[in-house]
């Protein structure tokens, strides 16, 4: 007789790393398969948004596939993508190195499946087994997974979420960040602007962290894909605009958001040329590189897409001015207006488990949030909604939650 899977299952658990074992389930993904068949829902649990990738990149991968270019390619990344992200880069941010003319160079790219494949490339050069890294939280929940994956431990420190005359808003306590460093500490993971917050860092906060991670020889990794996404201007602050060359950061980057290519699995790691070698070796033993038909519509992206970008940062200005008018008008509901990203951070009054409440705004309001649960302890008072669609179409949000509210 073949036992059950529930018969088995403790055995093979008991043979697997614990590594392995320390990955988290996804409190996004929880919620997501719970609703996802649901017949007229509004389905803004995740980071993405409602249109398709355009047609001057499918087209671009589409000349690729035509042409036999199925076959592998370079680790690091095709010449021509890596030139591409090089000279984006030169546009939107001038030059690496503050006070430096010179512009980004093609050796500091390297092209990864996806923003989570740079990260964990990332977080095995700067920590494993009993290392220690720092997450500013609330935080993308893959921050954290990466880590433990590594056998790393990762240590929040919490953002304040406070009140002052200009409303409610997010902000860096550095005395907290500075506590938290230990003999075992060996990076900071900074995301911002930051998904879930909004929270952005000022010039000044970048320069204390950096100064802070040179004082104690600290790596930094830094997450600045919604850098474009800011409300104050073309882009945010950047550790770009204060660092120098011997600074110890990896930037994690991604085609997914700016260019809306979330299926395509195209980022990169930004990181010295002198790793080089070290990051083609991780590439080779986990993915051996990225499809270059998806590197050539990511190519096309980069060259070409800057009108695209603008048109995106447009639609998530006019969405998140609905939401923060409609839903700030109720005394139950706390945000901070968010500073870049496309993502409310709200919490409700009287709600205390938002994993339960995730479910019941799918059930009762027709709408899929992900739960603050899924972000860290400083995450759970509160819910994600991603508004990266049409303001038309976070009008009928508001209005739904505006309703359920009311009840």
């Amino acid at each position: 007789m073949i036992p059950s899977q529930d018969q088995t299952a403790p055995h093979f658990l008991a043979h697997a790393r614990p590594e392995a074992a320390a990955a988290p389930e996804s409190g996004i993904v929880e919620v997501f398969n719970y609703g996802r068949d649901r017949q007229g829902l509004m389905p803004l649990w995740v980071g993405e948004g409602d249109l398709p990738t355009a047609d001057f990149i499918t087209a671009a991968a589409t000349r690729s596939l035509q042409s036999g270019e199925t076959f592998y390619t370079a680790q690091r990344g095709h010449p021509d993508f890596r030139a591409a992200a090089a000279r984006m880069m030169t546009r939107v941010y001038g030059s690496p190195f503050e006070g430096d003319a010179a512009p980004f160079e093609p050796d500091r790219f390297f092209a990864t499946v996806g923003g989570m494949h740079a990260l964990q490339i990332a977080i095995r050069i700067v920590a494993g087994a009993g290392d220690e890294a720092i997450v500013l939280s609330p935080a993308w929940p893959n921050f954290a997974g990466a880590l433990q994956a590594a056998g790393a431990r990762p240590v929040d420190v919490p953002l304040d979420f406070h009140h002052d005359e200009a409303g409610f808003r997010w902000r860096l306590d550095f005395d907290r960040l500075k506590g938290a460093i230990t003999q075992a500490t060996r990076a900071i993971v900074v995301n911002t602007p930051s998904n879930p917050t909004g929270w952005t860092a000022t010039l000044d906060e970048l320069r204390a962290i950096l100064d802070l991670a040179r004082d104690r020889g600290l790596w930094i990794v830094a997450d600045e894909i919604y850098g474009r996404f800011f409300f104050a201007g073309q882009r945010a602050p950047s550790f770009h605009d204060i660092m120098a060359p011997g600074d110890l950061i990896l930037f994690v980057n991604t085609m997914s958001k700016n260019w809306a290519m979330t299926g395509w699995r195209v980022g990169w790691l930004e990181a010295p040329a002198a790793l080089g070698q070290q990051i083609e070796n991780l590439i080779q033993y986990s993915t051996s590189g990225v499809p270059l038909f998806c590197q050539r519509g990511a190519t096309a992206a980069l060259d070409d897409g800057e009108d695209f970008v603008a048109f995106q940062r447009q639609r998530a200005t006019a969405s998140r001015a609905v939401l923060c008018e409609r839903l700030g008008a109720f005394e139950r509901v706390r945000f901070a207006p968010p500073e870049g990203g496309f993502y409310l951070f709200l919490g409700v009054e009287g709600e205390t488990d938002t994993r339960k409440l995730a479910f019941r705004l799918v059930d009762e309001a027709g709408v899929g949030l992900a739960p603050g649960t899924a972000f860290g302890p400083a995450g759970a008072p509160f819910m994600r909604l991603c508004f990266a669609r049409a303001a038309n179409d976070m009008g009928e949000a508001a209005r739904r939650l505006a309703a359920w509210l009311s009840r």
